[in-house]
C-alpha cells in the first residue's frame, strides 16, 4: 500500500515535485556526461528505460571506471545509477479493492491513511463527463458523480464529488407562493384572490450537492455509500425578506452491497422508490426520471423519494427482480372538515358518526408542525425488469396498508381498524428508430396510491364507521426526447392523474367521503370580493403538458455550465356539484408555468 502523502496545499506540493523532479534528471544526465568523457565510452540505456530508471553499471558505464579525483563514480561504487527522486503519489496504487483501510503488521492494527489520488497519466482533458444522450441524463436529473474520477481515498476508499450550483427563474400565471416545486393539485379556481395574480422568483435552493464513497474488498464485492443534499427545505426562521435563509434537508443518503459473481443487491437508505421507473436495470442513480426543471416532477411521474430496505438479483444483468420495504405515509381527503379526533357525520341508519383518530403531530426529530397518519406497516414493492437492445421494460407490484382508531357509532371503547391497498404498474424506455430519439412512458393503477403521484391525490377517506378505504387511482406520462446535437436535448411530456369515487350515504341523506356529486360549489366560479366565496370541490383529474430543452453551451477544465427553459401547462378538473339553484356545476382551473434555469457544473 503506498505511504500516504500529507499536504496542506496539493498545488504547490505538486510544483515542487515538479521541480525537483527536473533537477534529478539534470543531475543523471551531468552525471552520464562526465562517464562518457573520462572513459571514451557511450553511455547506453536499456531499451525501455528512461532517466531515474535503475539500470546496471555494464549497461552504462565501463567497469572499474572513477570520479573527479580517483574516487570511484557514485553510479560504479553504488553498482546503479541513482533512481530519479520519486514519491509515493507518483506510483500508481493498487486497485481500490486490493486495498483495505485497514491492516494488521505484527499484530497491531494501523491507521487507515489519507491520500490524494493519483494524477492521470494523460495531459488534461476539456472534454466534460456531462452525457446528453439518454432519456434521464444522469448530470441533469440527478448528480452524474459515478461518472467522475475519486478526489481522494481514505485507506480503502476513493471518495467522489458532485453536485452543481443553480439558479431558476419561475413565473406561474396564478400565485401559489411556491418556491422551485409546483404543487400542481394546488392551483386556486377563480374564488380566490390568487387566481389569475402572476408570480415569479429567483431561487438557488435546488443547488445540490453528493459524495460517494466506494471500497471493493474483493474482486467481486462492492461496498458504495451516497449522500445527495439541496437547500429546499425550510427552517422555523426562513423567509426572502432580506437573507433567503433556507437550510439544506436530505435528499438521498444509503449505502449498498453487491455481491457481482452472485448478481446480488442490497441497499439500505433513504433513495428513490423501487415504483420509480428505471432507465437500466433497478439500481440505485439509474432511475428514468424526467430531465425537467420543475423539482416537483410533472403529473402522472410515478416517485417517492423514502426510507427503504431493498434486496435484487440480477441474471447476466439483463433480468431483473428486486423486492424493497418502504417508509409509508397517507394522505387523506374527506367531504368535512374532519381532523383527527373529531367526528363523522352519521350514515345512514345511525344516529351518531363515528370518532376517528388518523393522525399525530411530529415528535422527536419530526416536524412538529406537521401531522403524520398511524401507519402499521411498510409499503412493500415487488418488481421485475428486463433490459434488451429494443430498450427496458419493468412490472412492478404495490402493496399498502392504513390505519386509523376509530369509535364505532353507539360503541364506548376506540378499535384499530386496518385497510389494505395497493396497484400494478409499469414502464419503459425505447429508441424511436435512432439513438437520437427515445420514447419513456409510466402508468400506475390502484387503490390508495395517491401518494406516489406529484399531484398528492388522496390515498383514501373514510366509511361511516370510521374505517379508511381506499380510494381508486390511475397515473400515467408518456415522454419524447431527442437529441438533436450532443450539447442539445429537447424534450415533451403529457401526464394524468385521476382519482375515482369512495363514499357513503348519511343520515341526513346527502354523500360524505370523495368524489361526491351534491357539495355546493357555486361559489367556486364567483370572483373574489370583500371575502372569497366558498370552494370546496374534489379534484378528479389533473392533465399537463410540458416542453423544455436543455444547451450544454460551455465546458472546459473548469468544468462546464447549462441553461433550462422549460413550459407546463395543466388542467384540474373537479367532481361535479351543484350551487344554490340545484344546477349542476364542473369547476375547472389551469395554470402556466415557465422556469429559465442555469446550472454551474464544477467537477465536469
Amino acid at each position: 500500500m503506498p505511504v500516504a502523502s500529507y499536504a496542506d496545499d496539493a498545488q504547490e506540493i505538486a510544483l515542487i515535485k515538479a521541480q525537483m523532479r527536473k533537477l534529478a534528471a539534470q543531475v543523471e544526465a551531468i552525471e552520464q556526461r562526465q562517464a562518457h568523457k573520462q572513459h571514451g565510452g557511450t553511455p547506453h540505456v536499456a531499451a525501455g528505460k528512461g532517466p531515474g530508471t535503475a539500470t546496471h553499471v555494464a549497461d552504462t558505464v565501463p567497469a572499474g571506471a572513477t570520479g573527479v579525483g580517483g574516487a570511484a563514480h557514485p553510479a560504479v561504487s553504488a553498482g546503479v545509477f541513482e533512481p530519479a527522486i520519486r514519491f509515493s503519489s507518483d506510483t500508481q496504487p493498487e486497485h481500490a479493492k486490493e486495498m483495505l483501510p485497514l491492516k494488521v503488521r505484527d499484530g497491531a492494527r494501523e491507521r487507515a491513511a489519507f491520500e490524494w489520488m493519483p494524477d492521470a497519466n494523460q495531459p488534461p482533458t476539456t472534454k466534460s463527463t456531462i452525457d446528453l444522450s439518454s432519456a434521464s441524463p444522469q448530470a441533469i436529473t440527478q448528480t452524474a458523480v459515478d461518472t467522475l474520477p475519486p478526489i481522494f481515498s481514505i485507506g480503502g476508499i476513493s471518495v467522489r464529488l458532485g453536485g452543481f450550483v443553480e439558479l431558476s427563474n419561475i413565473w406561474r400565471d396564478s400565485n401559489m407562493t411556491s418556491g422551485p416545486a409546483t404543487a400542481w393539485g394546488s392551483f386556486p379556481y377563480a374564488n380566490s384572490h390568487n387566481h389569475g395574480l402572476s408570480e415569479e422568483r429567483l431561487s438557488s435552493q435546488l443547488s445540490r450537492m453528493s459524495v460517494l464513497m466506494e471500497a471493493n474488498p474483493s474482486k467481486s464485492v462492492r461496498l458504495q455509500a451516497y449522500v445527495e443534499s439541496d437547500f429546499a427545505g425550510a427552517g422555523v426562521s426562513s423567509n426572502s425578506v432580506q437573507i433567503n435563509g433556507y437550510v439544506p434537508r436530505l435528499r438521498q443518503g444509503y449505502f449498498t452491497f453487491t455481491e457481482k459473481d452472485w448478481g446480488f443487491h442490497l441497499l439500505m437508505g433513504q433513495a428513490w422508490s423501487l415504483a420509480t421507473n428505471y432507465a437500466k436495470g433497478i439500481l440505485p442513480r439509474q432511475e428514468q426520471l424526467p430531465a425537467v426543471t420543475d423539482n416537483n416532477q410533472i403529473p402522472g411521474i410515478v416517485f417517492t423519494r423514502v426510507p427503504q430496505i431493498r434486496i435484487g438479483k440480477d441474471w447476466n444483468q439483463k433480468y431483473w427482480l428486486g423486492l424493497s420495504i418502504e417508509d409509508p405515509e397517507a394522505t387523506v381527503a374527506f367531504s368535512g372538515n374532519t381532523s383527527s379526533g373529531g367526528t363523522l357525520p352519521a350514515a345512514y341508519g345511525d344516529t351518531t358518526g363515528a370518532t376517528v383518530y388518523y393522525t399525530n403531530a411530529g415528535g422527536v426529530l419530526l416536524n412538529s408542525t406537521t401531522q403524520y397518519t398511524n401507519n402499521p406497516v411498510p409499503d412493500i414493492i415487488l418488481k421485475g425488469a428486463v433490459d434488451t437492445s429494443f430498450g427496458h421494460y419493468e412490472v412492478f407490484g404495490l402493496a399498502r396498508w392504513f390505519r386509523s382508531v376509530a369509535v364505532a357509532p353507539g360503541a364506548t371503547t376506540a378499535k384499530k381498524q386496518t385497510s389494505f391497498g395497493g396497484g400494478v404498474g409499469a414502464g419503459m424506455t425505447m429508441p424511436l428508430g435512432t439513438n437520437k430519439l427515445q420514447l419513456t412512458g409510466n402508468v400506475l393503477a390502484g387503490d390508495g396510491i395517491g401518494r406516489y403521484g406529484p399531484t398528492q391525490l388522496p390515498d383514501a377517506t373514510f366509511n361511516g364507521q370510521g374505517q379508511f378505504v381506499p380510494v381508486p387511482e390511475i397515473m400515467g406520462s408518456l415522454g419524447l426526447i431527442g437529441h438533436p446535437t450532443s450539447s442539445v436535448l429537447l424534450y415533451t411530456y403529457g401526464g394524468v392523474e385521476s382519482a375515482g369515487r369512495k363514499y357513503y350515504m348519511g343520515a341526513d341523506g346527502r354523500q360524505y367521503g370523495y368524489g361526491v356529486s351534491d357539495l355546493d360549489l357555486g361559489g367556486c366560479d364567483t370572483p373574489p370580493g370583500v371575502k372569497e366565496a366558498t370552494c370546496s370541490a374534489q379534484t378528479h383529474t389533473l392533465a399537463s403538458f410540458t416542453a423544455g430543452g436543455w444547451w450544454h453551451f460551455m465546458q472546459g477544465q473548469y468544468g462546464s455550465v447549462m441553461a433550462g427553459l422549460q413550459y407546463t401547462y395543466i388542467r384540474k378538473f373537479a367532481y361535479t356539484g351543484i350551487d344554490s339553484h340545484g344546477s349542476s356545476v364542473t369547476p375547472t382551473a389551469s395554470g402556466n408555468t415557465v422556469y429559465v434555469t442555469f446550472r454551474y457544473f464544477p467537477f465536469q
